[in-house]
């Protein structure tokens, strides 16, 4: 009789529960205040954009035109270095680039290109170190307010750069703090919702991204008879006060609570943002079980380095985003060779990323082979970039078409990209997996810059360029399994079994 009186009360002692069943319990059904957080965290990206993309005004090449009737063929395709200084002038006024104002006309290709470079090269050096701390002492949110605040204070100080050489060190201060600001604004996004609405809360990220190149070219030509600097501050200024607005007004993770034990908090949260209903009182007697995950950034890469297949498969994934970078930062920072109109073209090229992104995860992602559609994507883009000067050149709108194309293609691939590597490794190790990725392609932005101001000079060389790396790079896709439709993984062996069960031996 005692044994059932006990079985009875071990029967009636609540399961614990896991932080995901929590989590899904309270943030399964979409609320106003998640939908206003969500609003709140997709924000800053279209800072993030407006910095990464700005050097396309403030370091553009300006018009100029012959004071001196008297010279023969004296004209915009002239070399301004071969006239004398008083033979001809700015067509606006002479601080409206940092090219006119510093007098760098006649500098070479890699001094023009060079604050670009420096803002690249801050994303690339500290991005492994920065993001980690997203998942360890900072947090989310911490983590956002310090990037965003860094890298806005960097933008204003460039506003009033003394000189062309404190220009590039700001520059590459404002690229160090930028680099997870992006990161951490889609990881908010994706943990303070339910699995069910996590895709299309992510698309507003994609979206913002687009509103920060809009909103960019709408300031640029709003101030176009400014001096640069006035381009800085209206740019920097919003991402300041917001900055201090997110230490207000955005809430932390719950998700990233629980795993810091922090669960009074993590509950503070998952009140104000979602229905506890019944798992309030499970949480109050602290009912449930926490799986804290290993805080060692380089823990991950040491799983990777014992599997030769997850070594192949990460190298491939980033010489794949490094050729899909050379293109991508090609077109977008390259708008200028389309025409005299810069404003348009910008407009062009986010309305391409705009539409790119809503076909990519609403119909595209759902529907079509990654492997396909990398390559064909790839191909696409390369060759269209490559004709579009061969048979574009005295044909300013099939240029512009086949341009758009090869951005548009692009785009695509930096996309299904994304969602590939995702795919490819377990959750042991995706983190690691995509931010190398990620940093694959911060590296190729490093190169675009210097290429982009020789392409002025040598267009046919510049879209070579791009357009050679970005096909040879997609062909290393077919070397890699085929990820449609395929269960994730959460461990490297599951991964292995999956892979021989679907006779992809060959492949691991």
């Amino acid at each position: 009789m005692a044994e059932t009186i006990s079985s009875t009360e071990d029967d009636a002692t609540p399961t614990p529960m896991s932080v995901e069943e929590v989590i899904e319990g309270s943030l399964g059904k979409m609320t106003w205040n998640q939908i206003l957080q969500a609003v709140f965290a997709c924000i800053p990206p279209i800072f993030d954009n407006q910095q990464t993309l700005i050097s396309v005004f403030t370091d553009a090449q300006p018009a100029w035109y012959c004071t001196n009737t008297n010279i023969l063929n004296c004209n915009s395709y002239s070399n301004i270095c071969s006239l004398p200084r008083a033979d001809w002038n700015w067509v606006a006024n002479k601080n409206r680039t940092i090219i006119s104002d510093w007098d760098l006309e006649c500098a070479s290709s890699f001094i023009k290109g060079l604050p670009a470079t420096c803002y690249f090269v801050g994303c690339l050096l500290t991005g492994f170190l920065v993001a980690s701390l997203g998942d360890t002492s900072l947090g989310r949110k911490n983590l956002l307010l310090f990037s965003c605040l860094t890298m806005s204070l960097a933008a204003l100080a460039s506003g009033f750069a003394p000189s062309f050489w404190w220009y590039c060190v700001l520059r590459f201060i404002c690229g160090a703090g930028r680099v997870s600001i992006t990161i951490s604004s889609f990881v908010l996004l994706s943990e303070k919702v339910g699995k069910r609405w996590r895709g299309q809360i992510v698309l507003l990220g994609f979206i913002s991204l687009t509103l920060g190149i809009l909103s960019l070219t709408g300031i640029a030509y709003f101030t176009r008879t400014s001096s640069w600097r006035a381009l800085y501050i209206w740019t920097s200024t919003p991402g300041i006060l917001y900055s201090v607005m997110i230490h207000f007004c955005l809430f932390e993770s719950p998700r990233w609570l629980f795993l810091q034990g922090r669960q009074n908090e993590a509950v503070s949260v998952l009140k104000r943002i979602g229905t506890l209903s019944h798992l309030s009182s499970v949480l109050a007697r602290n009912m449930f079980k926490i799986e804290q995950s290993n805080v060692n950034p380089f823990s991950s890469m040491r799983v990777i380095a014992k599997k030769r297949w997850a070594i192949q498969r990460l190298l491939v994934t980033m010489v794949l985003s490094f050729g899909v970078g050379m293109m991508y930062f090609g077109m977008f920072l390259g708008v200028g060779s389309l025409g005299p109109n810069i404003y348009l073209s910008s407009i062009y090229n986010s309305l391409i990323f705009l539409v790119s992104s809503l076909l990519s995860y609403l119909f595209w992602i759902q529907r079509v082979n990654r492997r396909s559609s990398i390559l064909g994507f790839c191909t696409v883009s390369g060759a269209t970039g490559i004709v579009s000067i061969i048979a574009g050149h005295d044909q300013k709108g099939i240029r512009v078409g086949l341009e758009l194309t090869a951005l548009f293609c692009a785009c695509m691939v930096f996309n299904i990209l994304f969602i590939y590597t995702v795919e490819l490794f377990p959750t042991c190790v995706r983190n690691t997996a995509v931010s190398l990725s990620r940093q694959a392609l911060l590296f190729a932005s490093v190169f675009v810059p210097v290429l982009v101001v020789i392409g002025r000079r040598n267009e046919l060389f510049g879209h070579t360029v791009f357009g050679v790396t970005i096909i040879v790079c997609g062909l290393l896709v077919l070397s890699l399994p085929e990820t449609r439709g395929k269960v994730l993984c959460d461990t490297m062996e599951e991964q292995e079994v999956t892979a021989k069960d679907c006779g992809l031996c060959g492949c691991i």
